[in-house]
């Protein structure tokens, strides 16, 4: 029974991991048709929030008065965090506009040290060998995957600065996600973190488009982006990690970087060469090494 639950778990993890792995790819082809970053958030965080809510009343009438109910202290908390989420959004997006999608997942997974980094600062403490040893290794598996060894074409400076944006604030997303109201209900959590993420979302498109807003992505991607994006993943997540736990979970949720980078390859004809596949794998590998308890099987 263990063992095919944590099965299970692999499996929900990974079909998170490979949805959300989808993603950029879809917005690159949004942006091929014309339509802006503002107009492509905006429709993801709309269908997104309005998925949630039928998610949530759907468990409130299968469950009645088992489901534990938000705080306004629990909801102030979940949408502050949310807005990281909003930010990562944003900055992923604008990423792709100026660098290959191959490259923009490879700089949004440095997440890896930068959450090193976050615990380190925060816990006050040495991070361990272990953690060492993955950070050095994700930063040479980068060198490659971004093919800064090899490459003739420079890439543009405002792509890699709002990758590496989206990797800080996605960080901070993981971080408080873990920390907050954790009692509630992953889909009430999901919810409110989507409501803060809105508003960054909706102040962001009010700063910025400066043409009218085609209403034409809600028919043509909205619902992808937002089933890939802010339902299918933090569901599958939620119900995946606790089978899993967070080392295994971790490890599995990576194929987001090989499943994006594919993507990229097939559908958008982008470039992807050996050592960029080395860089990959190398960041995969720094993943499992972070994650696998090597105490405890010695």
């Amino acid at each position: 029974m263990i063992k095919n639950s944590v099965l299970k778990g692999v499996f929900l993890v990974g079909l998170g991991a490979t949805s959300y792995g989808m993603l950029a790819t879809f917005v690159k082809i949004a942006y091929g048709e014309g339509f802006t970053t503002p107009e492509v958030t905006i429709a993801q965080f709309v269908y997104g929030i309005t998925g949630m809510l039928l998610i949530n009343l759907f468990q409130k009438a299968k469950k009645g008065n088992e489901v534990v109910k938000a705080s306004k202290k629990n909801i102030t908390q979940l949408m502050l965090a949310g807005t990281s989420l909003g930010m990562t959004s944003i900055f992923y997006y604008l990423a792709v506009k100026y660098i290959p999608v191959s490259i923009a997942i490879v700089l949004l997974m440095q997440t890896v040290w930068m959450g090193v980094l976050f615990e380190m600062i925060l816990e006050k403490k040495r991070p361990s060998n272990q953690k060492i040893i993955s950070v050095v290794i994700v930063l040479i598996g980068t060198a490659l995957a971004t093919n800064l060894i090899q490459s003739k074409v420079e890439l543009d400076w405002r792509g890699i600065v709002l990758g590496l944006l989206s990797a800080a604030s996605f960080t901070t997303t993981m971080f408080t996600a873990n920390r907050v109201a954790t009692h509630v209900s992953s889909a009430q959590r999901s919810l409110y973190m989507l409501l803060g993420g809105a508003i960054i979302v909706f102040g962001f498109a009010i700063a910025t488009q400066t043409t009218p807003f085609n209403f034409q992505i809600f028919m043509k991607w909205g619902i992808i982006l937002a089933l890939f994006g802010t339902i299918i993943p933090p569901l599958l997540f939620n119900a995946g990690f606790p089978l899993t736990g967070i080392g295994l979970g971790s490890i599995v949720s990576a194929l987001e970087l090989p499943v994006s980078v594919l993507m990229a390859y097939f559908l958008l004809n982008e470039n992807v060469n050996l050592i960029q596949w080395i860089g990959i794998v190398l960041i995969i590998l720094a993943i499992v090494i972070m994650n696998v308890n090597f105490k405890k099987r010695t």
